[in-house]
């Protein structure tokens, strides 16, 4: 992932002066220049795929569009997750989810296209594990990180969250169950459109009925059986946290009924 040009010097970049992934936050003045960056990117985004088919489109293949759609991306996960920026992390990421499971299927579906297409969806998948482990993104390595507070060494590595917690401003968990109950919504629908987008490439082709023996020799069936995994097993993690708190609040309900 690369970051756009034309917002360089305006986000912050994740890491220190030493090049180590950083938890400092937004200004004001960032926020809202980022703001209108993203919500220019995301209208460019959904003009660029209605007028697909017009001569004067900006997007008008597949591939345009991911190009377009991961330079949003790539900013988004430069967010810093503390607050109040990391609510704006996720609902920018939400929003982004949304539209790129619904516009793919408004291209035409070519076998060709689908290598980048399940790549693409992976980078999505490895986004939103980072955000709902309220991690750094590193861009080097494209995946998510914990961070090491001034003054610690590796061995002392703590988790963004129990970070936020010893400077008075951390949520418990970093994404909130509406937006948990949004995701998953997102995830089940628009991997069935997927589903029936992908049934459509082998339509009238001699041999290509059994979709799934496709897919297969063009290389990608796994990761089609595979999208979002890691955020699925994540959410998992997230219901886990939700029946132990659930559990810790009736524990202290019964101790105060008892005293």
């Amino acid at each position: 992932m690369t970051t756009p040009a034309s917002f360089n010097g305006l986000q912050n970049d994740g890491t220190d002066a030493n090049g180590q992934p950083s938890l400092k936050a937004l200004t004001q003045r960032q926020e809202r220049r980022l703001i209108a960056y993203l919500d220019e990117q995301f209208l460019e985004l959904t003009r660029g795929f209605k007028k697909r088919a017009e001569p004067t489109t900006h997007l008008p293949t597949l591939s345009h569009y991911l190009v377009a759609a991961q330079q949003i991306l790539v900013m988004i996960l430069q967010v810093p997750p503390v607050e109040p920026s990391r609510s704006l992390r996720t609902a920018y990421l939400l929003r982004l989810t949304n539209d790129v499971l619904n516009s793919i299927p408004g291209y035409p579906a070519d076998h060709r296209i689908m290598p980048r297409v399940v790549d693409w969806l992976d980078d999505l998948d490895q986004a939103w594990v980072a955000v709902l482990r309220s991690q750094v993104w590193d861009m080097e390595d494209g995946v998510g990180v914990d961070v090491e507070p001034e003054g610690k060494n590796e061995e002392e590595m703590i988790s963004v969250d129990t970070y936020d917690e010893i400077n008075g401003k951390a949520k418990k968990y970093p994404v909130s169950q509406t937006d948990i109950t949004r995701l998953k919504s997102l995830l089940l629908a628009g991997v069935a459109r997927l589903e029936e987008w992908v049934g459509g490439i082998g339509k009238g082709e001699t041999g290509a009925n059994d979709v799934e023996t496709m897919m297969a020799r063009m290389g990608v069936r796994d990761g089609l059986e595979d999208l979002f995994s890691s955020t699925w097993d994540e959410l998992g993690e997230f219901a886990g946290y939700v029946l132990e708190q659930a559990d810790e609040a009736v524990m202290e309900d019964s101790i105060c009924e008892a005293d």
